[in-house]
């Protein structure tokens, strides 16, 4: 059975550059790069207010989303960094949105 597309690769027009580290470390203590590309993506940004005991604090979080799998090597995307609207943010969640049949209907970053 095919399963539709819940991100159709015609809604992914914003550029981004995407490393993403394996959960290894070199010998010096940095994160091993795992798989580098330059794709696009469905970007969504969002903001939110955190109040701090000093006072408040902005903290802009966003959502990168692409059709498919982009690194069907990595078993897990738990890291690493992306460049999106000439902005470096830190990945720290990523997502394989799986179909009923164990194949990768799309995937999902959250970036910081």
């Amino acid at each position: 059975m095919q399963y539709p597309c819940l991100v159709p690769k015609r809604l992914c027009k914003v550029p981004i550059h995407i490393r993403i580290d394996s959960e290894d470390l070199s010998r010096e203590g940095e994160p091993i790069p795992a798989f580098q590309a330059d794709l696009h993506c469905n970007y969504q940004d969002t903001a939110k207010t955190v109040f701090t005991p000093d006072g408040k604090q902005v903290q802009l979080t966003g959502i990168a989303l692409f059709p498919g799998d982009i690194a069907p090597e990595l078993p897990t995307l738990s890291g690493g960094m992306a460049t999106v609207c000439g902005v470096d943010r830190t990945i720290f969640q990523g997502n394989k949105a799986r179909n009923p049949n164990g194949t990768v209907n799309y995937t999902e970053l959250r970036l910081i």
